[in-house]
């Protein structure tokens, strides 16, 4: 591609906002969030399956609760079309407040939900359709909390560290989600825990969702999004325009999210269950490494991203997209050790080396992609539908645990990702120090 247009001038944050105070104001939102979402991921890997799926051996009740797990990602790409709609047409902060409400009300439902000892059948429907509505919050608010990091900052420079604070919003509801499963787990025991106290992290949501209004309720929407809806110029159907006018960047960013949601999901959440079912230590040393990871988390994404400031986002994006796939071997044979530290060790580097080097610039890549007027749409589908690919990888990964004994049918499959993943990356056009004032007629100019 051949560009049309400069770098636009810095864009002045928005009434009522500082690039600062958005960036965090994004970070504890998306904490919120992911500590709902990530929770859920725990208990399908761990708790579900005997409690909601009591009727079928361990094997299957692990299979069908990843199943109600992967069907929260396939109702991410209806959230982004909602939101990414309102979010393009209204404005940022208010779908960031109702994806928050919608998130938090469905996970404190989680809470109160029967068993299948207790209800049959209508246990496990519930069940799912929690998870629907969890999955409608997450694909509404990934979009709107990085465009108001991005949108709100300053300049050019920074871009990429103040879109990865809402990143960090993941290794923080993960490292939140795992600490406080595992304490309520030490505390209660395993029979109680099993018995009701499990109930108790899906209701602590409801104390995090009031902290979590009051800070989005005082930020206002970004200049860049306000000025255009002052001049008339936003998109009557946003996201038809954005599939007709940038198809191409949709489906990259879908091609370069696959992996790395996977790579993500299959460390953190399959781990558990493949160290649980392959080794007589049990799912202890995986909780122990994820939430290891997680604190590491919350230094290396924004490390990424600024480094991502500095060379550029694609090639940031490229060591992680390359570098996964080659880990990944040794991260099962670390995993089959049972080892505690070799564990961790695994864990560590296939998350804060490989998959965070992607998930860093990934806000700001995908933001300054966009053309200004359908930005909320075109990132919010590129990344929620790649998410749905991703989102069935545990139920996958068990299923060729099963058939292949062992993980290398899991690696050939993740491999094929990755190979969808690195060949979007490499097609993606390079975003440093392009402006966001753009319009969908001004493509992005494609540097090497």
């Amino acid at each position: 591609m051949t560009s049309t247009t400069s770098s636009s001038p810095a864009v002045p944050p928005g009434p009522g906002a500082t690039p600062r105070r958005a960036a965090i104001a994004g970070l504890v939102g998306t904490t919120i969030e992911w500590y709902d979402f990530y929770l859920y991921a725990t208990a399908a890997a761990l708790v579900f399956g005997p409690l909601f799926f009591s009727d079928a051996d361990p094997s299957t009740g692990v299979l069908a609760s990843f199943a109600t797990y992967a069907a929260g990602f396939g109702a991410r790409p209806i959230g982004a079309i909602v939101a990414g709609h309102l979010g393009d047409r209204v404005g940022r902060r208010s779908v960031l407040v109702g994806s928050l409400l919608l998130m938090g009300l469905a996970t404190a439902a989680i809470g109160l939900l029967p068993t299948y000892s207790r209800v049959g059948l209508f246990a496990p429907a519930l069940l799912v359709v929690m998870r629907l509505l969890q999955g409608l919050a997450v694909g509404a608010e990934w979009g709107g909390a990085v465009l108001m990091a991005v949108e709100h900052a300053s300049g050019e420079k920074r871009r990429g560290l103040y879109g990865s604070f809402p990143q960090i919003g993941s290794s923080a509801g993960m490292l939140l989600a795992s600490g406080v499963y595992a304490g309520t787990l030490a505390v209660a025991g395993q029979e109680a825990f099993l018995a009701g106290a499990w109930r108790i992290p899906f209701l602590l949501s409801l104390v995090l969702v009031v902290v979590g209004l009051v800070i989005r309720l005082s930020l206002a929407d970004p200049a860049v999004f306000t000025d255009d809806r002052a001049a008339g110029r936003l998109a009557r159907r946003p996201v038809v325009e954005v599939l007709r006018t940038e198809p191409r960047t949709v489906l990259l960013t879908i091609g370069s999210r696959i992996a790395q949601n996977a790579l993500y999901i299959l460390a953190t959440t399959f781990g558990l269950t493949y160290l649980a079912q392959t080794t007589d230590v049990g799912s202890g040393p995986g909780l122990t490494a994820v939430m290891v990871a997680s604190a590491i988390g919350l230094l290396s994404t924004p490390l990424w991203a600024v480094l991502s400031d500095r060379v550029g986002r694609r090639p940031v994006y490229l060591i992680g997209a390359v570098g996964a796939p080659l880990f990944l071997a040794v991260f099962f044979l670390l995993l089959d050790t049972g080892s505690t530290a070799l564990v961790v060790l695994a864990m560590v580097v296939l998350v804060n080396v490989f998959h965070d080097s992607m998930y860093g610039p990934q806000a700001a890549w995908y933001s300054e992609l966009f053309s200004t007027r359908v930005r909320y749409s075109g990132a919010s589908l590129g990344y929620q539908i790649g998410s749905v690919i991703a989102g069935t990888t545990p139920l996958v990964a068990t299923a060729l645990l099963i058939a292949g004994n062992g993980p290398w049918l899991i690696w050939a499959y993740f491999a094929v990702l990755s190979a969808i993943t690195i060949t979007a990356t490499v097609l993606t056009p390079e975003t440093l120090r392009t402006g966001l004032r753009r319009h969908s007629d001004q493509p992005v100019e494609a540097r090497t």
